[in-house]
């Protein structure tokens, strides 16, 4: 377990659950993304995350990257949309597999294409399970997705095994950026039922106001993955407000 884990394992462990950052280079500037990353740090995040589904790559994501790093004391960690989001500049970056895509690319291939270049860069590499669940959202497009319906929990309860079985440290299920709302409660808690506490399991999409935060986390996820949600509200207090009950209702079951 890398040194990025361990501060995941901490943080659950003693506050019940965390808050993540989404900053998508592709649709923030520099400028924009450190302003944005200083005031999730500043408003409660445990983490910035940086990635998206098409353009989040290159010098673009190098330059985003350092300074962002400058500019915080949190760790920053990649979601990449594909093998060339990824940049030695970061503190870790979740290897996935997009466990529900028809196409094998995201499956095997990139993983294939990009192990070694995670190698030779030297990143903390965090094994992760991504599942896309309904509407899916672009990256359900970009992805090629068969995505999980809302109504059928037993279905995420069995791609919450699969993670699990396969040795995944991280599960991470995703309604997409810009999603409506959060997927249900009992959708939630059927990956929840599966992960235990054998791996982290965090959940984005949707979530817009800490009423909603509450509620995903109530259902079992340990942290709640924010991106559009903090891009439309511009505002350290909006992240505050959704920082305070992401932890207070995961204090409520440590």
């Amino acid at each position: 377990m890398g040194k990025v884990e361990k501060y995941y394992r901490e943080k659950i462990d003693s506050e019940g659950a965390m808050l993540f950052s989404l900053i998508d280079p592709d649709k923030c500037d520099t400028d924009c993304a450190v302003k944005a990353a200083k005031q999730s740090a500043e408003g409660g995040a445990d983490v910035i995350l940086i990635g998206g589904s098409i353009g989040a790559q290159g010098t673009v994501l190098d330059k985003t990257v350092k300074m962002i790093k400058e500019n915080i004391k949190i760790p920053v960690v990649l979601f990449p949309g594909n093998i060339s989001g990824v940049t030695q500049y970061a503190d870790a970056v979740y290897f996935m597999s997009l466990l529900n895509s028809r196409d094998v690319y995201w499956m095997s291939t990139a993983q294939i294409q990009a192990a070694p270049v995670v190698e030779k860069i030297g990143i903390e590499v965090i094994p992760t399970t991504y599942v896309v669940l309904e509407p899916g959202m672009a990256v359900g497009w970009v992805g090629n997705v068969n995505l999980v319906p809302r109504d059928r929990a037993d279905l995420a309860y069995a791609c919450g095994l699969a993670a699990k079985f396969m040795g995944s440290h991280v599960l991470l299920t995703d309604s997409g950026s810009g999603a409506p709302d959060p997927a249900p409660a009992k959708l939630i808690a059927g990956f929840a039922k599966a992960c235990g506490k054998d791996l982290f399991y965090f959940y984005g999409g949707g979530v817009r106001t800490p009423e909603q935060a509450t509620n995903v986390i109530n259902a079992g996820a340990m942290g709640i993955q924010i991106g559009a949600a903090f891009e439309e509200a511009k505002s350290a207090e909006k992240i505050r407000e959704i920082a305070k009950a992401v932890k207070k209702a995961g204090k409520a079951r440590v």
